[in-house]
């Protein structure tokens, strides 16, 4: 098991230079939620990511003994990959995560709903000018 080593020897920043890698972090939740999952699958869930860097990923959470890659030799063959009892330690990391995401999630969608009313549009789509001394900020184009 490796896992990256930290430039300041510190345990956290080596964890999160190990979480923080592209994908990284989908892929655990993807199988924490999804338990085994074979490469095809895991692949669809995780839209966007590209085959090399899918294997890549799973290869460095493997090294770092995170997932386990289970191989077995039919035609064609079939690779499954799960979380190891050092993977699982991560679930309640990751389940507090979402929860902050979809929190932020909402919130900034109700921010993003509300900003209309705060710049003063009128019932009759004409805009009215905002008071004085109120500043509109923008909310976030999309949330995790």
């Amino acid at each position: 098991m490796v896992v990256p080593k930290s430039p300041v020897g510190c345990p956290m920043d080596a964890l999160l230079r190990l979480l923080m890698g592209p994908w990284t972090t989908y892929i655990l939740w993807v199988l924490r939620s999804n338990g085994p999952t074979r490469f095809g699958e895991l692949k669809r869930k995780v839209a966007g990511v590209s085959a090399k860097v899918l294997s890549e990923r799973l290869r460095m959470l493997a090294e770092a003994g995170v997932v386990h890659r289970q191989f077995e030799a039919t035609i064609p063959p079939q690779v499954t990959y799960s979380l190891t009892v050092r993977g699982e330690e991560l679930r309640e990391v990751l389940d507090r995560l979402n929860e902050v995401a979809v929190r932020w999630q909402t919130a900034d969608k109700a921010a993003a709903a509300a900003a209309p009313a705060a710049l003063g549009h009128s019932a009759g789509g004409a805009i009215d000018p905002p008071s004085a001394g109120v500043a509109v900020a923008a909310a976030p184009a999309s949330a995790i």
